[in-house]
């Protein structure tokens, strides 16, 4: 009994100190974190108010979820343009990172995703991509597409062989 008070306790005093290093922001509730104080059709309208309160830099919690929150064009364009480097992570996902092991087009991250992604561009360009030719491609299958989902007629459309058959066409 004592060890899971002394547990618990500890959890909680780990979590103050982790939390310190964010941003102000309103004190989020447990499991939902700050969702009870944004408006669902205006995000936007309550991220400004709180911008207002805490200033142009703060945070809130989305469910677990802890982030920070940049308002307004020269708090954005110093962090994304004079500090871009510290800004460029993504958020690593648990499991994503254990089944991919940091590798791949997708879930990587740094340096091996700068690689990964310089390499994917320069074989997607090399096959096409940014070219007219294969816009003039796309255009023209997507009518083909529509035409068949038309006479269907709200029956059911399963277009796994059409997809299939489009990105052959493209290589």
């Amino acid at each position: 009994e004592g060890f899971i008070c002394s547990s618990v306790f500890v959890t909680m005093v780990l979590k103050t100190l982790k939390l310190l290093d964010f941003p102000p922001g309103p004190k989020p509730l447990p499991i939902i974190g700050n969702l009870h104080i944004m408006d669902l059709k205006r995000p936007y309208w309550t991220m400004l108010e709180l911008s207002k309160k805490y200033g142009p830099v703060f945070s809130i919690q989305m469910g677990c979820q802890k982030m920070v929150v940049l308002a307004g064009y020269e708090t954005v364009k110093e962090a994304l343009v004079n500090q871009a480097d510290a800004f460029a992570e993504r958020p690593k996902v648990p499991v994503l990172e254990e089944i991919s092991k940091g590798y791949g087009v997708l879930f990587s991250h740094g340096n091996n995703w700068k690689v990964m992604r310089r390499f994917t561009l320069t074989t997607l360009r090399d096959f096409g991509m940014g070219k007219r030719a294969i816009e003039d491609r796309i255009v023209e299958e997507y009518g083909f597409l529509m035409k068949d989902i038309e006479s269907r007629k709200g029956g059911c459309v399963f277009h796994s062989t059409d997809t299939s058959n489009f990105c052959c066409m493209c290589l």
